[in-house]
């Protein structure tokens, strides 16, 4: 996959939960930064949510509104990002 660090980052706590557990993009962005003290990861939240989208958009990952898969381009607000069904049975 891409040598992107979002869409590593997102990948790699995603490829450490139970297949089908869901993570934060704040979780992604936090881990992004090096898990800083305070506030200091929320510059790394806007790079996560575009990695996210590309992810969506290749079948990595779902992007999730209300527990249920929306469209990358329908992802809006609150979300919550997961493995996609073939990437998690594979896992």
């Amino acid at each position: 996959m891409s040598q992107d660090p979002a869409e590593q980052a997102i990948l790699s706590l995603l490829r450490g939960k139970d297949a089908l557990k869901s993570i934060s993009p704040a979780d992604a962005a936090r881990a992004l930064a090096g898990n800083p003290p305070g506030e200091a990861w929320r510059s790394s939240l806007a790079p996560v949510r575009r990695a996210a989208q590309r992810l969506a958009k290749a079948a990595v990952i779902e992007i999730l509104r209300k527990g249920k898969p929306v469209a990358p381009a329908e992802a809006r607000g609150v979300i919550r990002l997961r493995l996609a069904q073939e990437q998690a049975q594979e896992q």
